[in-house]
C-alpha cells in the first residue's frame, strides 16, 4: 500500500502547512510563535547571521504576519528544528543591488554549481542558457528543491528546475535556505536541501526600484525597473497585490579569433592540458601550457596531413608555410603529426585561428514578469487566495565561432585552389589532401532561447480548532505551464557544405560538382582564404530557418497539509504535521525536420523544404539537432512528521526529538520511502544549543532523464583512443525510461551559540554534514565511454562508431544509468555580531560571515576499473576546498555603507592527476601524470551604499569586484574558453546605481 491506513485516515481532513519558512495570515489574536528576530538574534534553527531588519512598511500596511523559520513542516511555539537554515532578508537583497535576485543567493558558500547567465554559454543544444537555478552542496540543480511561498514551481527546463528570473522578485521578503536532506519533510528532490522564496502577502502602498549598471569595459549594460502596488477593500478583508518587472542585461559578447578578449579583456591565454601521447617514459603525459595552438586547422585553412602538410592560406587565399610554434615541423604523414609538438597542439606560433575566446562570456538576458495575488479573509484566522504569475525570459549566446572542420578531403582539381597547390599535388603524385579550417568566413552561430511561464495557484490557509487544540492548514492547487522556444541562426548544414566546397569548373563557370546538389540550390564555396561567400551560398549553407525546438511543459499540483499540537507532556506540546501531495508532470517537444527527420509531426514544409542531399533520418545540422519527444509521470506523496519534547527544565535544559517519514509513489518506478530522525538540545549553558539529524532522501528521474528527446551535437577534435587520432563525431544524448529513483543518506551534527546574556549581539554556528547519494543518475561522457571501452570495460563498448570515411557516420550515444554514486562531507560556519550605536554613533554596525569547507566530494562512476574521483578542491569544477562570504554593514536613518568579501581557496585542476617532472609512474586513465596541477583561488571585494533623499526615496550604488580580479585559467584537454565561470568572476568590475521608493 502507498500509505498506512492510519495515515490515510489522518489525511481525510488534512489541509496544508506551508513549507520551510511559513507566513501565516495576521489573525486578530495570533497564536504565540517564535518570529524571525532582527539582528541581534537568531531564529530557532540557527543564528540569523544574514537576516537583517526588513525595511519598514508603509503606515497603512496593516499588522505584520507571524513569520516562523523552522526548516520543518512543524509550526509550534518553542519548536527548534534540527536542520540548519540560512535566512537572507530583504535588506540584504537590497544591499547587494543585483539585477537578478538569483545572483545574491548564489553567493552563499553552501550553494555550489548553480547555473546562470555566465554558464552554458558555449552550448547550442542544452536549452539551459541563461537559466538561473540553484545547486546546494555541489549536488546539481536537479537535487535542490526550489519553492515559492512553500509551493512547487513548474520547471523552466525538462530537467524540472525552475528559473529564478521568472519569480516576482520585488515582493520577496526573504529567502530561506535549508542546507540538508529534506525529502521527508518537503518532498522528493530535496537531496541537497531547499531554497524557499517568501513573498510579502500583506503589502500596502506603492513601491518601486529603478537601477542601471555597466561593466568597467563598457559592456554588460543592465536596466532594472520594478513596481508593486498593494491595497485592501471590504474593511481590510480583501487584499490585492500586483507587481510588474522589466530587466535587461546585455551580457558580455564573444572575443575574436586567437586570444583577443572581448572589449579589451586581456586575460585569455588558451591554457590547455596538452597530451604528449607517451605514458611510460618517465616524463608526465600531460603538460600545462598556455598559448596552445591546435594544429588541425587555421582561421583560413591548413593542409594538415600528407606530403603538403603545413601549407596554410592567408586572408587573400595565398598559400604560405604555417608557423606551428614549438619549432614544430610537420611529419607529412597520413596522421598529420607535428614533430616537436604535442598530440594535437603546438605552443605559440600562429595563434590567429584559435576559437576558444570567441564564445559569449555572459548570455544576454531580458525578462518580463507580472504577478498578482488576491486574498480574502474569511475571518480573522482564515484566508482564501489566488495568485497568477506570467513571465517571459529571453536569452541569447554565441558558441564557438564558425563551424570548424578538421578532416575535410579536398580534391586537387578543386576549382578554387591556387595553381601552386595544384602543381604541388601533381609533383607529389596525389589527387587529394586532408584539410582543416575554422570557417571564419561564415557568420557565427547565434542561439536564442525564450521561456514563457504561466502559473496559477488557488488555495486556503489559516487556523481551525478541533480536538482541543488549534490546527494550522494550507491547501493549494497549482497549474503551471512553461513554453520554451529555441531558435538558432547561422547554423551550417554539413552535407550541403561538403557539396559546396567540392567545386569544379564547367564551361568556365565554377559550380558544385554534384548535379543533384546543383539542381537543389547548391552554390560553390571557396574555403581557401577569407573571401566573403555570396548571399546565395550562405542561404544554401546556413538556411534562414535554422534549428528550432518548441517545448511545452505542464505541472499540476494538489497539496494539503495540517499541523497542530494535539497533546502535551510534562516537557511541552507534542507537535504533528501531516500532508498529501499529488503532482503530474508532462512535456512535449517538437522540432524542425532537418534535425528530427521528416517524421509525423515534423514533415518537410515551405520553411524546411525537401533536399535529397540531406539525411532523411535527421541530424543534418552542425549543432542543434533537436528531436521531438514527449513524456509524463505522476507522483503521489504522503508524510507524517512529529516533534516530541523530551526535556524541559532550567537545570538540565530543553531537548526535543523530531522524526518524519514520507512515502512517494512514482508512476514510472513505484514507491520509495524517505525518513529523518533528529533533535535539538538547548543546554543549560547560556546560548548553547546542540543539534543533529540523519535522513534518507530521494530524487526520482526527471522528464529529461526518462524521456529525453534525442539531441545530436557535432563534436570536432574527438579523441579516438583506438588509433590515437582526432575525429569528428555526432554525440547523441538520449533518455532511459528504465531509470530508478536515487536515494541519499544525509547526516548533520551542529552546535549553535547564539545571543548569550553576556554578549547578546553574537550568533555562531558550526554544522558538520555527510551525504552519500546511491544509484546516482548519470551518464558518462562520450569521451569517457570510448576510453573505458578501449581499456577493457566491455559494458560500454556498444553505441559508438568512429571509423567513417570523411568522418561521415561517426557517432557516440550518451545515456544515463543508475550506476554512479557521490559521497561528500564538510562543514559550515556561520557567524554574526551586531553593535547598536557603535562608538556612540547612531545606527548599528553588523558583521556577518558564512563559510563552507568541503572535505571531500567523491564521485564513483560504478564501472569496472573506474577509480573514484575526489573533486573537492578542484577549482575547475564547483567545489573548492573553502568558500567564504563576509559582509560589514553600517546603517543609520540617513545612509548605509556596505562591504562584502567573496573568497575561495587555491585548488587544483583535478585530484586524479599525479604531479611529477621526472621518474614518473606509468600514466593511466585513472591516474594520469602531469607536470603542473594548481589553480589559484580568488578574492573579490564589493562595496555599496545608500542615502535617504526623502522619507519615501532612497538612492544607492554598488560596485562588484572592486579590484577587477581576472579569472584564473581552467585548462581542458581540448580547445575551449578555458575558464570556469561557475567559480570565477569573468565579467570584471561592475558599477550599479539606482533609486528605490516606497509610499
Amino acid at each position: 500500500m502507498f500509505a498506512t491506513a492510519s495515515l490515510a485516515s489522518l489525511m481525510v481532513a488534512a489541509l496544508a502547512v506551508p513549507a520551510a519558512a511559513q507566513v501565516q495570515p495576521a489573525p486578530a489574536n495570533p497564536a504565540p510563535a517564535e518570529p524571525v528576530q532582527a539582528l541581534p538574534g537568531a531564529p530557532e534553527n540557527g543564528p540569523a547571521t544574514i537576516a537583517p531588519e526588513a525595511p519598514p512598511q508603509s503606515e497603512d500596511a496593516g499588522p505584520a504576519p507571524d513569520i516562523v523559520v523552522t526548516g520543518s513542516r512543524i509550526v509550534s511555539s518553542g519548536f527548534a528544528a534540527p536542520t540548519p537554515t540560512t535566512v537572507i532578508g530583504a535588506e540584504q537583497l537590497a544591499l547587494n543591488a543585483q539585477p537578478n535576485i538569483f545572483n545574491t543567493i548564489a553567493q552563499l558558500p553552501s550553494l555550489q554549481g548553480s547555473s546562470g547567465v555566465t554558464t552554458g554559454t558555449n552550448s547550442t543544444s542544452s536549452g539551459s542558457q541563461g537559466l538561473s537555478s540553484f545547486s546546494l552542496r555541489g549536488l546539481g540543480t536537479i537535487r535542490t528543491l526550489t519553492l515559492l511561498d512553500g509551493q512547487r514551481v513548474v520547471g523552466a527546463n525538462v530537467t524540472g528546475v525552475p528559473d529564478i528570473s521568472q519569480f516576482p522578485q520585488l515582493l520577496i521578503e526573504r529567502v530561506d535556505v535549508v542546507t540538508g536532506g529534506a525529502s521527508a519533510s518537503y518532498g522528493s528532490d530535496a537531496v541537497g536541501g531547499v531554497v524557499n522564496f517568501v513573498t510579502n502577502k500583506r503589502f500596502k502602498g506603492v513601491k518601486g526600484n529603478v537601477q542601471g549598471g555597466i561593466s568597467d569595459y563598457g559592456d554588460d549594460e543592465s536596466v532594472l525597473a520594478q513596481l508593486a502596488f498593494g491595497t485592501s477593500f471590504l474593511g481590510d478583508r480583501l487584499h490585492l497585490i500586483v507587481s510588474g518587472e522589466y530587466a535587461r542585461e546585455e551580457g558580455v559578447g564573444p572575443g575574436g579569433y586567437g586570444e583577443e578578449g572581448p572589449a579589451g579583456r586581456d586575460w585569455y591565454t588558451t591554457a590547455t592540458l596538452v597530451n604528449r601521447g607517451i605514458t611510460n617514459d618517465g616524463a608526465p603525459q600531460f603538460n600545462y601550457r598556455e598559448h596552445a595552438q591546435a594544429y588541425q586547422y587555421t582561421r583560413y585553412g591548413l593542409i594538415n596531413a600528407g606530403p603538403l602538410q603545413g601549407i596554410a592560406f592567408d586572408a587573400n587565399g595565398q598559400p604560405f608555410n604555417f608557423n606551428y610554434g614549438s619549432n614544430g615541423v610537420p611529419r607529412r604523414n597520413t596522421n598529420g603529426d607535428v614533430a616537436g609538438c604535442y598530440v594535437g597542439f603546438c605552443i605559440g606560433g600562429d595563434l590567429s585561428g584559435n576559437v576558444g575566446i570567441g564564445t559569449t562570456l555572459k548570455s544576454r538576458l531580458e525578462r518580463y514578469n507580472g504577478y498578482g495575488r488576491l486574498g480574502f479573509d474569511l475571518d480573522a484566522d482564515n484566508e482564501i487566495y489566488a495568485t497568477v504569475n506570467i513571465s517571459q525570459v529571453d536569452t541569447s549566446n554565441q558558441p564557438n565561432p564558425g563551424a570548424a572542420q578538421t578532416s575535410l578531403t579536398i580534391n586537387c582539381v578543386n576549382a578554387f585552389l591556387p595553381s601552386a597547390i595544384t602543381g604541388l599535388c601533381a609533383a607529389n603524385n596525389i589527387t587529394s589532401f586532408r584539410y582543416g579550417v575554422t570557417n571564419a568566413i561564415l557568420p557565427n552561430i547565434e542561439v536564442f532561447p525564450s521561456r514563457k511561464q504561466y502559473r496559477f495557484v488557488g488555495g486556503a490557509t489559516g487556523k481551525v480548532s478541533g480536538f482541543g487544540t488549534d490546527w494550522r492548514y494550507d491547501a493549494y492547487y497549482e497549474h503551471g505551464e512553461n513554453i520554451t522556444d529555441i531558435t538558432v541562426n547561422n547554423m551550417l548544414v554539413p552535407r550541403r557544405y561538403l557539396q559546396a566546397i567540392d567545386a569544379v569548373n564547367v564551361n568556365g563557370v565554377i559550380v558544385c560538382r554534384d548535379p543533384t546538389a546543383r539542381a537543389n540550390g547548391c552554390q560553390p564555396l571557396n574555403i581557401f582564404g577569407g573571401a566573403t561567400p555570396s548571399s546565395a551560398a550562405l542561404s544554401y549553407l546556413q538556411p534562414a530557418n535554422g534549428p528550432f525546438q518548441h517545448t511545452r511543459q505542464t505541472q499540476d499540483v494538489f497539496s494539503a497539509n495540517l499541523s497542530g499540537d494535539p497533546l502535551s507532556t510534562w516537557a511541552g506540546p507534542v507537535s504533528i504535521a501531516t500532508g498529501l501531495e499529488y503532482r503530474h508532470e508532462f512535456y512535449h517537444v517538437t522540432s524542425d525536420p532537418y534535425g528530427n527527420g521528416p517524421l509525423p509531426g515534423t514533415p518537410y514544409n515551405d520553411l524546411y523544404p525537401f533536399d535529397p542531399v540531406l539525411n532523411p533520418e535527421g541530424n543534418n545540422w552542425y549543432a542543434g539537432n533537436y528531436h521531438s519527444g514527449r513524456g509524463s509521470y505522476n507522483v503521489l506523496e504522503s508524510y507524517l512528521e512529529l516533534n516530541v519534547p523530551l526535556l524541559n527544565t532550567p537545570a538540565l535544559g530543553r531537548a526535543n526529538l523530531n522524526v518524519a517519514g514520507r512515502a512517494t509513489n512514482y508512476s514510472t518506478s513505484g514507491t520509495v520511502y524517505a525518513w529523518k530522525v533528529g533533535g535539538t538540545y538547548d543546554t543549560p549553558i547560556d546560548g548553547l544549543r546542540l543539534r543533529a539529524v540523519t535522513s534518507r532522501d530521494v530524487r526520482a528521474p526527471n522528464l529529461s532523464e526518462l524521456f529525453a528527446a534525442p539531441i545530436a551535437v557535432t563534436v570536432p577534435n574527438f579523441t579516438d583512443p583506438f588509433n590515437n587520432t582526432s575525429v569528428t563525431i555526432t554525440q547523441n544524448t538520449i533518455g532511459n525510461p528504465n531509470l530508478r529513483p536515487e536515494t541519499a543518506r544525509n547526516t548533520e551534527l551542529g552546535v549553535v551559540y547564539a545571543q548569550p546574556s553576556w554578549l547578546p549581539g553574537l550568533s555562531l554556528s558550526f554544522d558538520y554534514y555527510k551525504i552519500k547519494v546511491r544509484g546516482l543518475i548519470q551518464a558518462v561522457s562520450a569521451q569517457q565511454k570510448v576510453n573505458f571501452c578501449q581499456q577493457g570495460v566491455t559494458e560500454l563498448c556498444g553505441g559508438f562508431f568512429l571509423q567513417g570515411a570523411n568522418n561521415q557516420g561517426n557517432f557516440v550515444d550518451v545515456q544515463p544509468f543508475n550506476l554512479a554514486s557521490i559521497r561528500t562531507e564538510g562543514f559550515d560556519i556561520e557567524a554574526s555580531y551586531q553593535i547598536r550605536q557603535p562608538l556612540g554613533l547612531p545606527g548599528r554596525f553588523t558583521v556577518r560571515g558564512l563559510a563552507t569547507h568541503v572535505i571531500n566530494f567523491v564521485t564513483d562512476l560504478g564501472l569496472p576499473g573506474a577509480v573514484p574521483v575526489d573533486s573537492a578542491g578542484a577549482n575547475s569544477g564547483n567545489t573548492p576546498s573553502w568558500k567564504w562570504l563576509t559582509t560589514e554593514t553600517y546603517t543609520q536613518d540617513e545612509f548605509s555603507i556596505f562591504f562584502q568579501q567573496r573568497w575561495f581557496s587555491d585548488g587544483v585542476f583535478g585530484n586524479q592527476y599525479v604531479v611529477c617532472q621526472s621518474s614518473c609512474p606509468v600514466s593511466t586513465a585513472n591516474a594520469p601524470t602531469i607536470d603542473f596541477n594548481r589553480m589559484k583561488g580568488a578574492f573579490y571585494f564589493d562595496v555599496g551604499g545608500s542615502y535617504t533623499l526623502t522619507k519615501a526615496l532612497n538612492a544607492y550604488f554598488k560596485v562588484d569586484n572592486l579590484f577587477n580580479r581576472d579569472p584564473t585559467p581552467s585548462p581542458q584537454t581540448n580547445t575551449g574558453v578555458d575558464i570556469n565561470p561557475a567559480l570565477y568572476d569573468i565579467i570584471g568590475r561592475v558599477y550599479r546605481v539606482g533609486v528605490r521608493f516606497n509610499f
